[in-house]
């Protein structure tokens, strides 16, 4: 029996007036000896359960690492989305350059280099309409400039992750609209 059941049913039977017995009605030396109120100290045989079992340290490290786990998925494969977001901003952008240079000098580039120098044969010309490092895709590559373009006068591409015509997801081409 525990010491707080003890304590409790030595109250309740009423162990006062006997010897040994203070006038609390709890037996002297008994683990609630000398409190009131019933919760007396512990005995020394019943102590808490210190530290952890191996299993539990095992679950823990286990859960810890599943966490982890899908956090670096998540963290790490949003650096994609964030790549193709930016190439398909980009790609934009170089549109916008392109008809800007088209309204200066009357024509549309050769290449998309064209931006960036001025060519002999480009009258009118107000660029630089671009920098150099504005030319590559986030993948490092460079853009692929098309005239004629796909039922437009001219395409502006990017291949995406992979470098290479077609593909799907993060290796797609990446085409101006």
């Amino acid at each position: 029996m525990n010491s707080y059941r003890y304590c409790r049913r030595a109250r309740r039977v009423g162990f006062a007036g006997r010897p040994g017995v203070s006038s609390s009605g709890v037996r002297n030396g008994s683990p609630c000896a000398g409190r009131a109120d019933g919760f007396g100290r512990r005995v020394a045989s019943i102590s808490a359960q210190r530290g952890f079992s191996l299993i539990e340290i095992i679950l823990v490290v286990v859960l810890i690492g599943g966490i982890v786990a899908f956090a670096a998925t998540r963290i790490l494969g949003g650096g994609d989305r964030a790549r193709v977001n930016l190439a398909r901003a980009q790609v934009q952008t170089l549109v916008e350059k392109v008809d800007s240079y088209r309204m200066d000098t009357g024509r549309l580039p050769n290449a998309l280099g064209d931006l960036v120098t001025q060519p002999g044969d480009a009258a009118g010309w107000l660029g630089p309409y671009a920098r150099a490092s504005e030319l590559n895709d986030p993948w490092g590559t460079p853009f692929e400039f098309r005239v004629p373009g796909e039922g437009k006068p001219f395409d502006v591409v990017s291949y995406g992750a992979d470098r290479s015509p077609g593909g799907d997801s993060v290796n797609a081409d990446i085409r101006s609209e």
